[in-house]
């Protein structure tokens, strides 16, 4: 095997972000993110004072998003929704950044609002996750190409104090030329460039379209340390599947388009 259980699971995020869900499907969440014995769960920010009780002592951290989907709340806002899931007990923090201030040039205003999240989490001992929704970046934007845009929001979040950079929130549906909508969430090309666009002290979390064992495999092989996943059970029981069958937990996946097959 190229990769333990332990560090697949420890890739994973287990994504709660839907927006029909229950309190029982909150707490079977959480309690299957216990059982796998996951990273972390990601959740909205109501919900992080019960994550907290339901996984004391599991080893799984709560993560909870801010400025959730679009990044359009104040960067007040922003710091304030922070300050509230620490104290509610979340240890890590996925914020989205202002994407119509950044495509538009803005670079003062992205950087500060990064900032303000950054230094409310790490004060309050919270490491954070930025969200770029690359699904929306494809173009560019303040005359920068797609990769150049990307690359300088990389050196505008390490130098914010980012943890992580993020390729996506799985909510970044773009408007298809049949008239639906949808998205392809993190790329193989995507994690490369970021990870090549910061230095070691940052991480890169893939998010959007990993569903199955090889996209995961796939993630860590670009260097991405953490995925956002909503299929948990259905990766890690295949781990478990080819281990016990004496197969290859190191398999690949097409090298152009998105890691999965479906979405976040």
């Amino acid at each position: 095997m190229k990769y333990t259980y332990d560090e697949l699971a420890q890739t994973i995020d287990h994504s709660l972000l839907h927006p029909t869900m229950t309190d029982q499907e909150l707490d079977e969440g959480c309690r299957l993110a216990a059982r796998y014995r996951v990273a972390s769960v990601c959740i909205k920010p109501y919900a992080v004072k019960r994550a907290a009780e339901l996984l004391k002592g599991s080893g799984v951290n709560v993560g909870c998003v801010i400025g959730f989907p679009h990044g359009n709340s104040t960067t007040e806002s922003k710091r304030y929704e922070t300050e509230l899931a620490c104290r509610d007990g979340a240890v890590e923090i996925d914020m989205v950044i202002n994407l119509g201030k950044a495509l538009s040039g803005d670079w003062d205003y992205v950087r500060q609002d990064v900032q303000a999240v950054c230094e409310e989490a790490h004060r309050r001992g919270a490491r954070v996750k930025v969200i770029f929704e690359n699904d929306y970046l494809t173009r560019g934007g303040a005359g920068l190409d797609a990769d150049a845009f990307k690359r300088r929001l990389c050196e505008l979040c390490e130098a914010a104090g980012a943890d992580w950079v993020k390729t996506s929130s799985g909510y970044g549906f773009v408007k298809q030329s049949d008239g639906s909508y949808n998205y392809r969430g993190a790329t193989e090309h995507d994690l490369a460039l970021m990870r090549a666009s910061c230095s070691a002290k940052v991480q890169v979390k893939a998010a959007g379209g990993v569903r199955d064992l090889d996209g995961l495999i796939r993630v860590r092989d670009l260097g991405a340390t953490r995925c956002g996943a909503t299929a948990t059970a259905a990766m890690l029981d295949e781990y478990r599947r080819r281990e016990a069958a004496g197969g290859s937990a190191s398999g690949g996946v097409s090298t152009g388009g998105a890691l999965g097959s479906g979405g976040y």
